[in-house]
């Protein structure tokens, strides 16, 4: 699952355009008119597709402008992914508990600050890749808002605050944090390349949240939540494999795993891991243990929202070419919101009866 950033004027001392031959940064002219009208490419002018941006530009070169590049870089808005981590908190009926809530908070807060760090490696491995993509050419690093000599430093003082602060938790915590951080080294700096293995490791990613937060707050952790985790997971990263293929036209070069997919098997594994998410999902609100557990036989009705969810972000895919990520579009996608809301209004209130338990 980047933040649209302001527009950029030519600038001179752009560090990445420096670190680049002459002839490739003739050959991309990667800077942005003044106003975001028009995109100087071999001395021709091309439409721009950089996303609006949220606060009002800075002046470019200060202090101001770098800070806000480097937030941009830590992908705050990508965070809410990092709420798998509260889900063990929710489905065991631990929500009212103080205590169990504030480690869940502090775990969701590591996993942010890590989160931050891997985004931070991303950009700086994928800068030359990035600055062929017509979205991803205005991230920070790629665009040279933030040095990399920055970046760097960012992520290192990200992943120490991180594991310093899971330290101060359960040690089966510390671990999960730890290979969650060393997974996503493994995968910036090689195993993303290789198709398939990298939206593997995407989906053990969100597992390790999901562990992560049963382990922060020893809450029990069911089979059934990490199998629908990981199969919607995968599900989200096949959906963004496709996107990416059919909107790249040079797909090699903006990730080098897309040239092994092809759009047959992409969409095969879209349905299958779409029907096994709903099915997963329906199989554990059916299950004995859990109308038990949660005293409630309704919880079964709830399928319809994962089944809306999967639905609506096929559409996505499919309807938003040009857009930069899938993933990024649920956030601003109303109907999908609107979904999700719902259905967590009805999970609380089916599981808690709208009372503690």
């Amino acid at each position: 699952m980047a933040v649209p950033g302001p527009s950029r004027a030519p600038s001179n001392d752009d560090d990445e355009r420096r670190n680049a031959s002459s002839a490739e940064a003739d050959a991309l002219a990667l800077t942005p008119a003044p106003g975001g009208a028009a995109l100087e490419v071999s001395g021709t002018s091309a439409p721009l597709s950089e996303p609006t941006p949220l606060l009002p530009p800075s002046k470019q070169g200060s202090v101001l402008w770098r800070v806000r590049g480097m937030i941009r870089t830590v992908r705050p808005s990508q965070w809410v992914k990092n709420l798998f981590v509260l889900a063990p908190v929710v489905f065991a009926k631990h929500l009212t508990h103080p205590s169990i809530i504030k480690s869940a908070i502090g775990a969701f807060g590591v996993f942010c600050l890590l989160a931050g760090a891997v985004y931070t490696m991303n950009d700086i491995v994928d800068a030359k890749a990035d600055r062929v993509h017509p979205v991803k050419r205005f991230r920070p690093i790629a665009s040279g808002q933030v040095p990399v000599s920055v970046a760097k430093t960012m992520a290192v003082a990200l992943v120490l605050t991180a594991l310093g602060g899971a330290l101060l938790g359960p040690i089966k915590f510390f671990i999960v944090a730890l290979a969650y951080f060393a997974q996503n080294v493994a995968y910036s700096f090689g195993l993303k390349k290789i198709a398939y293995v990298d939206v593997g490791l995407i989906a053990l990613g969100f597992v390790l949240r999901v562990l992560a937060g049963g382990f922060a707050t020893n809450t029990p952790i069911s089979g059934f939540m990490v199998g629908c985790t990981a199969l919607l997971a995968l599900f989200l990263g096949f959906g963004k494999r496709r996107h990416e293929l059919a909107s790249a036209a040079n797909a090699g070069k903006q990730r080098a795993a897309l040239e092994a997919y092809s759009p047959q098997a992409l969409t095969v594994a879209l349905a299958i891991t779409g029907i096994a998410t709903i099915g997963t999902y329906l199989a554990y609100t059916l299950d004995h243990d859990t109308q038990r557990f949660f005293q409630n036989p309704w919880l079964w009705a709830t399928t319809i929202h994962p089944l809306f969810g999967v639905v609506r972000f096929l559409q996505l895919v499919v309807s938003r070419p040009k857009a930069e990520s899938p993933t990024q579009e649920i956030l601003r996608d109303v109907p999908f919101m609107m979904n999700i809301m719902i259905w967590v209004a009805e999970v609380v209130f089916i599981v808690y009866r709208l009372r503690p338990s």
